[in-house]
């Protein structure tokens, strides 16, 4: 349990993104005060602190919005649902998970879209 009632979203996606992203801004700083290839590199870990959060969440080591139930909140425990996809969640939709529109709503007819007449 927390010694506070919130769930503020630690996690080792969190972190760890925080730490690389922390190295990435850090060589950028030196990029922007002289040192030429801290612009690069700076960039170039940045993107990877992106990418290594996004696959820590996508594994289930970050959390989706909202809150988690409180057994849950402790860092270092696995989230159950990523696999299926966070409801709302950028990160899981952008990987091609979670809940469809035609999955929410299994009566929906879904109705492809007819392609355009060139021909006139």
């Amino acid at each position: 349990m927390s010694a506070h009632p919130y769930d503020e979203g630690h996690t080792v996606a969190g972190w760890t993104g925080t730490a690389v992203a922390t190295v990435g801004s850090s060589l950028l700083a030196l990029g922007v005060i002289g040192w030429t290839p801290g612009l690069w590199l700076g960039g170039a870990v940045t993107v990877a602190a992106l990418l290594i959060t996004w696959g820590l969440h996508l594994s289930g080591w970050g959390k989706g919005p909202g809150r988690r139930p409180a057994a849950q909140w402790r860092m270092g425990v696995k989230d159950t649902s990523a696999r299926r996809g966070h409801e709302d969640c950028l990160g899981c939709r952008l990987a091609g998970r979670g809940p469809s529109a035609a999955a929410a709503d299994p009566g929906a007819l879904v109705v492809p879209r007819s392609a355009p007449d060139l021909a006139s």
